[in-house]
């Protein structure tokens, strides 16, 4: 089976290199205001859209223009990529899943490009066309030839490449003997089925909040295009990603050691975006859970192991399965229960994480491990419902 892979390593430029990558960025930036003012244009006058195509003939034109003359030094595909983006974002807003796209400012656009070829690895080395041979951190080897390169500038001032490559990996098992089922909460980042001891949730961004609202402080009473104000924005940008690379660590570490021990990884398809609008979604996006899950799907492909999602209205708070009991009227506040049915002391979470581990091992043997969707069907419930945390 052939899988994606993506890297991403840190740049070291020179000052010449940086100057180079600032070029391009800005040549692409350039080249999405061009294309869309000529697109907006075109439309006003014949009611008709401008699809790549003809955008790219146009492009060709524009380069031997006297005023445009520079972008012959530009890289002829990062700036046939931009067209590309600008024709994605048109299709999207037609198809109602963006808004109308915008000029991108120079002072509030990152900069960044992609090249979809000619872009290689050598050692501890990445060549970009127009810029040449770069330094980077590689912190793991690439052994695989790559398809496609992002340059980007974060908003620390960091360069750093994102590669897409792929490769076959191995057929996924067919019978697990180490199946896990796991709830996420807030109270418990991860609660497992079995003797697994649970993973306290970490809360990085409300510890970090202190720190941040210093430095957002001091960066609000700096005056506007001052160099006092650029470094406090500095200094809360850094704030931020140290925020989000303790995450990040977190996640990886506990989601690679969690493919490592486990065939099987049995899952709730929680809504993250839905919880996030509730009282709780500071901490919702503190907690991460829709990137948790995003790792652990694509760590369990490239390792041959089986991830079940159980549908996110199944019941798995409030089901007692050895009794088959359901308590209907279970709160958020009630940390544990005692079942109706057998009489049973209940902890809501180790019971959540064994029905989903059981739910999940159905759905394995029903061949509906890998189709979590509703293939057209409507996903709603009758009734609608409050949202709560399970």
């Amino acid at each position: 089976m052939t899988t994606k892979f993506v890297y991403r390593f840190k740049l070291e430029p020179t000052p010449e290199q940086e100057r180079g990558l600032r070029r391009l960025a800005g040549a692409r930036r350039f080249i999405w205001n061009w294309g869309l003012a000529r697109r907006r244009a075109h439309y006003a006058e014949h009611g008709k859209t401008l699809r790549y195509p003809a955008m790219n003939l146009e492009l060709t034109t524009l380069k031997q223009d006297a005023a445009t003359k520079w972008l012959c030094e530009m890289d002829s595909q990062a700036l046939q990529e931009s067209l590309r983006d600008l024709d994605r974002s048109f299709v999207n807003f037609f198809e109602k899943r963006a808004r109308f796209p915008k000029f991108k400012k120079k002072r509030k656009q990152r900069h960044a490009f992609r090249i979809p070829q000619r872009v290689k690895i050598d050692g501890e080395r990445v060549y970009c066309p127009k810029v040449g041979w770069i330094r980077l951190r590689l912190s793991q080897p690439v052994t695989v030839p790559t398809k496609s390169a992002t340059f980007k500038r974060d908003a620390c001032g960091d360069w750093f490449v994102t590669l897409i490559a792929e490769r076959e990996v191995d057929a996924q098992i067919a019978l697990p003997i180490n199946p896990v089922g796991i709830d996420l909460g807030l109270k418990t980042f991860a609660t497992f089925s079995g003797d697994a001891p649970d993973i306290p949730i970490p809360k990085f961004f409300r510890k970090a909040e202190r720190v941040l609202r210093k430095v957002q402080r001091v960066f609000s009473r700096r005056k506007k295009g001052s160099t006092r104000r650029a470094k406090a924005k500095l200094r809360v940008s850094r704030a931020h990603r140290k925020t989000a690379r303790q995450r990040s660590d977190f996640l990886h570490k506990t989601t690679t050691a969690l493919v490592a021990h486990h065939d099987l990884i049995c899952i709730e398809d929680l809504s993250v975006k839905g919880l996030a609008k509730t009282k709780l979604g500071k901490s919702i996006l503190d907690a991460a859970f829709g990137e948790f899950r995003r790792q652990v799907e694509y760590k369990a492909t490239w390792n041959g192991k089986l991830v079940s999602v159980v549908g996110r209205f199944f019941p798995s708070s409030k089901l007692h399965r050895p009794c088959g009991t359901i308590k209907a009227d279970l709160t958020l506040s009630d940390r544990t229960w005692t079942c109706d049915g057998c009489g049973s002391y209940i902890d809501r979470d180790k019971n959540a994480a064994e029905n989903i581990l059981a739910e999940g091992l159905n759905l394995v043997a029903a061949g509906q491990a890998d189709t979590q969707n509703a293939h057209g069907a409507s996903v709603r419930l009758a009734k609608r419902e409050q949202l709560v945390l399970k």
